[in-house]
């Protein structure tokens, strides 16, 4: 009976689209918009009052050369940390729990999929700033 009404219950949550959707690369694209001010992507990224975000996605923190990091995310570099998924959508929710010191001020973006959907739209650029 538990089982059925569980059961129940995640299909009910399924039909009426309270699961996240997929991210939307497009969406990702115009929250990137907030970070705009101070972090640039692309081929032609520069530093601005933060590092350039290409190929931020699966790199290590303070990965960026001449970029003068806060202390709290040069700790985390020399922690072996990354930038995963989990832990960008950890941080671009509130960026001062994992970087209580950290240079970012930005209050961080509370809803769930616009978070996916900006990392969905930093996940495509490399590196170089090309997108893969």
């Amino acid at each position: 009976m538990i089982r059925a009404v569980f059961v129940s219950a995640l299909l009910l949550a399924a039909a009426t689209g309270s699961a996240l959707a997929d991210p939307d690369v497009a969406k990702g694209e115009t929250a990137f918009k907030k970070c705009m001010a101070c972090h640039a992507i692309g081929p032609d990224a520069k530093v601005k009052v933060g590092p350039p975000l290409n190929g931020i996605v699966g790199a290590k923190w303070a990965h960026f050369e001449g970029y003068a990091y806060s202390a709290d995310i040069k700790d985390g570099a020399a922690a072996g940390k990354v930038w995963d998924e989990a832990t960008l959508d950890n941080y671009i929710t509130n960026p001062k729990v994992l970087a209580p010191k950290g240079k970012m001020a930005f209050a961080g973006i509370k809803n769930e999929d616009e978070r996916k959907d900006l990392i969905a739209f930093l996940a495509q650029f490399n590196a170089d700033g090309s997108k893969k």
